[in-house]
């Protein structure tokens, strides 16, 4: 997974918090690779593909209550939270209109217009994603399905995005296990990223805490947007295991070598320095 080493190093995020004195400077800063170059979000974004494919069942079935259940409104708003850059920014889209579509000649309904709206922080790179609409749309008219229109709607999802009763459906895949900010008391985990099976209890409890804020306040705001018997389908990184030990190295394990990484090429750039 590609990113800004802002979005990966603790020290330097708490650098900003601390300097700027703006809560929410790391989010403002932190955003995956543009592009489509070799080292792009784009190209090494394999892995959130597959989770967006197991997550397909979950995500027509939701689709399909939501326009039932709305009684196959002529208008749908869709957002898609955390959207990112690349193609995969459109698989849940196309996979949510093809459903609808489906769904409306099986019913002998109309299909709605749909509002496809992309969500992501004001420094992703929209640029290389609003190229790819073109050919969104393209495969749309193809397949004759529903109409749509896509805008782009920057900003944190731990903030208001939308006017209130406005979302029919929200989707987010792999975005929500990132945080607002940099939990506090974290003074005793400094050579590390995020925790690891070295951390104090204190720092598993800072970002426990931290995650159960954001993820209130996300529930929260989007309550606001929703319309009634509206449907959401969140996608985030869990735990796959019942181990008693919240370190236990199944949900840290990828960050403890990159920890470990940074701290080597630290270390390398000090000797040199000295030598």
């Amino acid at each position: 997974m590609s990113m800004s080493i802002t979005a990966l190093c603790i020290s330097g995020c708490r650098y900003i918090d601390e300097k700027s004195g703006d809560e929410y400077a790391v989010v403002k800063a932190l955003h995956m690779s543009g592009g489509d170059g070799a080292n792009s979000y784009s190209a090494n974004s394999l892995f959130q593909r597959r989770v967006l494919s197991m997550a397909k069942p979950v995500l027509v079935k939701n689709t399909e209550e939501m326009m039932m259940n709305l009684n196959f409104p002529n208008y749908i708003k869709v957002a898609e939270l955390g959207c990112s850059s690349g193609q995969n920014t459109f698989l849940a889209m196309s996979e949510i209109i093809n459903t609808i579509n489906v769904l409306c000649q099986q019913s002998n309904q109309n299909p709605p217009e749909i509002d496809c709206c992309l969500n992501d922080l004001p420094e992703n790179d929209f640029n290389t994603t609003f190229k790819l609409v073109p050919f969104f749309k393209k495969g749309l008219m193809m397949t004759n399905q529903a109409s749509c229109f896509v805008n782009g709607t920057p900003g944190s999802f731990y903030s208001r995005l939308f006017s209130r009763n406005s979302l029919h459906f929200v989707h987010s895949s792999y975005s929500l296990h990132w945080l607002s900010k940099v939990p506090e008391k974290l003074e005793n985990d400094k050579e590390n990223v995020y925790i690891s099976n070295s951390s104090p209890q204190s720092a598993y409890k800072a970002y426990l805490n931290q995650f159960q804020r954001d993820f209130s306040m996300f529930l929260t705001l989007r309550s606001e947007e929703m319309v009634s018997n509206g449907r959401m389908v969140l996608t985030f990184n869990g735990r796959n295991t019942l181990n008693s030990n919240p370190l236990y190295r199944d949900c840290c394990h990828v960050w403890t070598l990159l920890s470990k990484s940074l701290c080597d090429l630290v270390f390398e750039v000090y000797i040199y320095l000295i030598v």
